[in-house]
């Protein structure tokens, strides 16, 4: 898709990329759409990009650890760091690509006054996102966390749940799907757009200016891989800003 009125970027250096294939993971779901986007401009300088979709959010860093894709982009630094503290990885984050506020959804309820007590609330099974997850709870007012609770906030860390709130975690995939099941579940963008929930209706939701905006990550042995660098240059060009905010309406925002 070529923009009207946008000059189309040219990334020096293109024959560095002659007959390579640059292989970009990421979770299924719209992400992989943006990075396609890209794809096209990079095209015309030489960089091939192949695109591989992965369900699992365990798979993507693993891969670019055995050295089967060449970069991924659909994690932000705390959850990264929690992979490398937990695998060992060898991986490390570059440049921002994308800020995806998730929200708090229920088809049960219309509001968070509507929650009752010992409500089912439905969060993210590892545990970055389990930590942002429960901020966002602490931000609807339905429970508080400790004083100095961090990207490893628990369960563990609440000391006033004044609904009785009972907590399920659940692998991220499977979380919109839980709806029917649970009060409330906390849903990332990429899989709320998926499953046609819509960032509006959530009863609460991030702002833009949250902190756990994606990146775009790399073995450290490649950060400055200028195939890769070429790609990242692509990706976040204006022609690509004006795809995300044209397309996605605000429930993803391009973060640079």
């Amino acid at each position: 898709m070529r923009l009207a009125g946008f000059p189309q970027p040219h990334f020096p250096g293109a024959a560095l990329a002659a007959e390579k294939t640059l292989k970009v993971g990421v979770s299924a779901g719209p992400y992989g759409d943006i990075l396609r986007e890209a794809a096209k401009l990079a095209a015309k300088d030489g960089v091939k990009v192949e695109v591989v979709e992965f369900s699992d959010w365990n798979l993507p860093n693993a891969a670019v650890q055995s050295g089967d894709i060449d970069l991924n982009a659909f994690q932000h630094r705390p959850y990264l760091a929690a992979q490398v503290k937990a695998r060992g990885y060898d991986i490390t984050p570059l440049d921002a690509a994308i800020a995806v506020p998730a929200g708090l959804y229920s088809s049960k309820h219309k509001s968070l006054k509507d929650i009752p007590d010992g409500a089912s609330v439905a969060l993210p099974n590892d545990p970055s996102n389990g930590a942002r997850a429960l901020f966002l709870v602490q931000q609807a007012g339905l429970i508080r966390l400790r004083d100095g609770a961090g990207i490893n906030a628990t369960t563990r860390d609440i000391v006033d749940n004044p609904k009785h709130l009972r907590f399920r975690e659940i692998d991220a995939a499977q979380l919109a799907r839980s709806l029917d099941d649970v009060d409330v579940a906390w849903v990332s963008s990429n899989y709320a757009h998926l499953a046609g929930l819509k960032l509006k209706d959530a009863l609460k939701a991030e702002g833009a200016d949250n902190d756990w905006v994606l990146v775009f990550a790399a073995r450290a042995d490649r950060k400055d891989d200028p195939v890769i660098r070429q790609y990242i240059a692509a990706y976040r060009s204006e022609p690509v800003r004006q795809y995300i905010t044209q397309t996605f309406n605000g429930a993803i925002l391009p973060a640079f």
